[in-house]
């Protein structure tokens, strides 16, 4: 019996088939994400079908049980695909009736957020607490949370959207109409607009060797620079770090977590990133010398924790035959 977990972006679709109580993909498979609700379906029901039938070539027997759907959007609990600003022909979209028409099998879908912080919560960096934020920066912010063991979503299955958090009321414009939210400072678009300002400043000459110019400057040039160790860019990453702390100390004022696991794309910048931010989130927590540290703790399972944490989800629901 397999299920089908599924990380829908606003550019990818990636898949992977799991077995129950497992976080090893037995085959995986990328698409590009349709954004129409009714292509949308198509490509993950052929998605699927094209992973069953591929396990069936070496048994016949192989069944799908379930399909789970992590989506970079806003899902609400009844499955209705509300909103998502990368993927905008697809809103108050039915998808879970959809794809379970189409499929006739279990299909759960959330937050791809959500989905990794399930993932890393039964598999990874947060197996063993009871309490932990998932932090994931990547083009934006995304995280998730577990609360007394269980997954939080919220009354309406939205809980997670942190990157929108107001950082600065008067601050600048962000793509999604918000001012001075915390994604714009801490994402991966905001420590390339840092980098950039900082090269324009002549802090930076060495990704302006990389990069051509101040404007070129991207994430591999920052990649490049971490990687050789180079002393400008420690500076810069600290920086940076302070603007993803910030956030992170709100969450710790709310939630009071054990740890927090940090994931998503950025966590390619290695140890200097992961220990910048903890040495930042233990200068900011009022009255941290009465209080137990919280530590930032890399996640373990990478790019495929949305859809591992889909399967999961969708695993959970589906009863264990005796």
């Amino acid at each position: 019996m397999v299920a089908i977990g599924f990380d829908v972006g606003g550019t990818n679709v990636r898949a992977v088939a799991l077995e129950r109580g497992s976080p090893t993909p037995i085959l995986t498979l990328r698409a590009k994400t349709r954004a129409d609700g009714d292509a949308l379906v198509d490509t993950i029901v052929e998605v699927t079908e094209s992973l069953i039938a591929t396990l069936r070539e070496d048994d016949p027997d192989v069944v799908l049980d379930a399909v789970g759907i992590g989506m970079a959007a806003l899902m609400d609990s009844s499955g209705v695909f509300r909103y998502a600003p990368n993927i905008p022909g697809v809103f108050n979209y039915p998808l879970v009736d959809r794809v379970t028409e189409r499929l006739g099998v279990l299909v759960i879908a959330d937050n791809d957020a959500t989905t990794a912080t399930w993932a890393e919560a039964k598999f990874g960096a947060g197996a063993g607490y009871d309490h932990f934020a998932f932090v994931a920066l990547g083009t934006g912010i995304g995280t998730g949370f577990v609360l007394d063991g269980k997954l939080y979503r919220g009354a309406n299955g939205y809980a997670g959207e942190s990157g929108h958090i107001t950082i600065e009321r008067d601050g600048p414009t962000h793509l999604t109409g918000a001012q001075g939210p915390w994604e714009y400072y801490a994402s991966g678009n905001g420590l390339g607009a840092l980098a950039r300002s900082w090269a324009a400043q002549g802090r930076l000459d060495a990704a302006i060797e990389l990069a051509g110019s101040a404007d070129a400057i991207v994430g591999e040039h920052i990649n490049t620079l971490v990687d050789a160790e180079h002393p400008e860019v420690a500076a810069l990453i600290s920086e940076f770090a302070d603007g993803v702390a910030v956030g992170m100390s709100n969450l710790v004022y709310v939630l009071d977590p054990e740890v927090i696991v940090l994931g998503g794309g950025l966590v390619d910048l290695g140890e200097m990133l992961r220990s910048s931010v903890e040495a930042s989130l233990a200068r900011r927590i009022i009255g941290g010398d009465y209080r137990p540290a919280v530590p930032v703790v890399t996640a373990k399972l990478g790019p495929r924790a949305g859809a591992i944490g889909a399967g999961a989800l969708a695993w959970d629901l589906v009863p264990v035959e005796v």
